[in-house]
């Protein structure tokens, strides 16, 4: 029995093009058109489930409807000297009247009632790397007998190698202004104390004088030796009141590493 010729248009018909360089995803897109009267259903397949993604990989196309497919080429090192083995093939079949399931349909279809068109890739590749000796000039492909699958539908590309290293700058220089942060609440805290310890010792000093303001000549005589040791801790208050600020010598440095760090980035 002749085998039934392929219902929908495909655009592109033979083969699917991939523009280099290839360090990023590479996509092409896949037009089917639906000419006829009928439900048609289909699927994708390849020879490299691994390198491409497709999406959608399968579904049903309405009568004189047109259906747009993405055929991702995830990123790899391009090597001239491999061998271009890389194949798609489109599959058809008419889908019966009523409501099917499509994992149902395919997995009773008969072969007889199947249609399939096949598509060869295409690397375009840059002006500065040259194809390999064994590769067709025309389709930089090589024929081979590679079964095809399904590949998966819903892909996960790679993260280029510069977002990588930008999220890992930006992690760093998070975590640095965080440190700074808990370093900024230690001296608050620390320069929050000394104003206590400081408001402290005033009044003590006060409390002091008032007392001896009170006595008379001869007590304050007597008292002599005492409040020269009490009167002492008021010089300490004075040189703690003398000392800079220790919250803005933080804020000061924290500026500057944070500025240095932030500048590093941008660079």
């Amino acid at each position: 029995m002749p085998k039934l010729e392929q219902i929908l248009h495909l655009e592109p018909n033979s083969e699917l093009h991939f523009k280099g360089p290839f360090t990023d995803v590479v996509t092409s897109h896949l037009k089917l058109y639906n000419p006829s009267e009928h439900r048609v259903c289909f699927k994708v397949k390849t020879t490299a489930p691994k390198r491409y993604c497709v999406r959608p990989n399968s579904g049903f196309i309405e009568p004189k409807q047109t259906l747009h497919v993405a055929v991702m080429l995830q990123p790899f090192e391009y090597d001239p000297s491999e061998k271009n083995k890389h194949k798609f093939m489109v599959q058809t079949m008419i889908v019966p009247d009523g409501n099917v399931s499509l994992e149902t349909l395919w997995k009773d279809a008969n072969m007889e009632n199947l249609m399939d068109s096949k598509l060869k890739c295409v690397f375009d590749l840059p002006p500065d790397i040259a194809p390999p000796n064994n590769l067709d000039s025309n389709t930089g492909h090589v024929e081979d007998k590679t079964p095809l699958i399904i590949p998966p539908t819903d892909p996960v590309p790679k993260p280029s190698p510069k977002a990588s290293n930008t999220d890992q700058e930006l992690k760093k220089l998070q975590e640095e202004c965080k440190r700074l942060k808990d370093e900024l609440a230690e001296l608050q805290q620390a320069n929050s104390k000394l104003k206590e310890e400081g408001l402290r010792l005033r009044m003590t000093r006060g409390t002091t004088e008032s007392l001896y303001a009170n006595k008379k000549p001869d007590a304050f005589q007597n008292d002599k030796i005492k409040s020269t040791s009490t009167i002492l801790p008021s010089t300490g208050s004075q040189d703690l009141q003398q000392q800079p600020p220790v919250v803005f010598i933080a804020l000061i440095v924290a500026a500057c590493i944070l500025g240095f760090l932030m500048g590093k980035f941008i660079v």
